[in-house]
C-alpha cells in the first residue's frame, strides 16, 4: 500500500556528511530509524546468524571482535568493534573497494534507535551515483528488519522477493528513498543539480531501468 510505503520512508532520518577518515576526505551515508522493541532484541536481531536471513541476508563468518564475516552475493570484511547490545562496526569489502560501517543502538523510551553509519572515500562510484547507491540499499534493510520485528516468522526480507522488487510498491519505495538521499545531499553540500542526476541513476539501476 501506498501509504504503508511513506509510512516507512518517513520513519527514516537521513544526513549526508563531510569528514576526514584515515587522513583522506571522506563522505558519510547516515541512515536512523526507531524500532517498537528493547535494545537487546534489536542487538539479537542485527547480530544473530539464525536471525539475519529474515531480514537481511544470509551471513556467514566469526561472529567475534576480530572475526570475519562474508554476506552471500555481497560484501565482506572484518568486525572492528562489537560492544554489546550497543554498538558494531566492521569493513565493508566491496568490488575491490573498502568501506566501513557502524551500528549504534540506545534505548528512546519504550524503543530503540538504530542508527547506521556508512564512511567511504569518494570515488567514480560516488561520483556516478551519490549517497543514494548505498542508502537505498541500507534504506531496504531497514524497512526488512522493521518488518522482522513485526512478524519474527517471517522467512525472508521483501527485498529477497523478485516479485516484490519489480513491483510498482518496490519502484515507489526506491523512488522515495532516492529522493529522499537527494534531499540529503544537497543539506550536506552537495550541488542540487549533480544531487538530482545522481539520485536519478540509482533510482533506476534499483528499479532495473539502467
Amino acid at each position: 500500500m501506498t501509504s504503508d510505503i511513506s509510512s516507512l520512508i518517513g520513519a527514516v532520518t537521513r544526513e549526508v556528511r563531510s569528514i576526514e577518515y584515515e587522513g583522506k576526505p571522506a563522505r558519510v551515508v547516515v541512515a536512523a530509524r526507531s524500532y517498537d522493541t528493547d535494545i537487546d532484541d534489536l542487538w539479537d536481531a542485527i547480530s544473530n546468524p539464525e536471525r539475519l536471513p529474515r531480514w537481511f541476508a544470509p551471513v556467514s563468518g566469526d561472529f567475534e571482535l576480530g572475526g570475519k564475516y562474508q554476506i552471500t552475493g555481497n560484501a565482506s570484511g572484518t568486525i572492528t568493534r562489537c560492544e554489546p547490545p550497543r554498538e558494531l562496526a566492521l569493513t565493508w569489502e566491496f568490488g575491490g573497494g573498502v568501506s566501513w560501517v557502524t551500528v549504534s543502538l540506545r534505548e528512546e523510551g519504550g524503543a530503540t534507535r538504530l542508527e547506521l553509519h556508512h564512511i567511504a572515500h569518494p570515488e567514480a562510484h560516488w561520483d556516478q551515483f551519490g549517497p543514494a547507491a548505498v542508502g537505498i540499499g541500507w534504506e531496504l534493510g531497514l524497512m526488512g528488519l522493521a518488518r522482522h520485528i513485526e512478524t519474527p516468522a517471517a522467512a525472508k526480507p521483501p527485498e529477497a522477493d523478485e516479485a516484490w522488487m519489480a513491483s510498482a510498491e518496490a519502484k515507489l519505495f526506491i523512488r522515495l528513498s532516492a529522493e529522499g538521499w537527494r534531499d540529503a545531499a544537497i543539506a550536506g553540500g552537495d550541488d542540487p543539480a549533480w544531487a538530482a542526476e545522481a539520485a536519478e541513476r540509482t533510482r533506476k539501476f534499483y528499479s532495473g531501468e539502467a
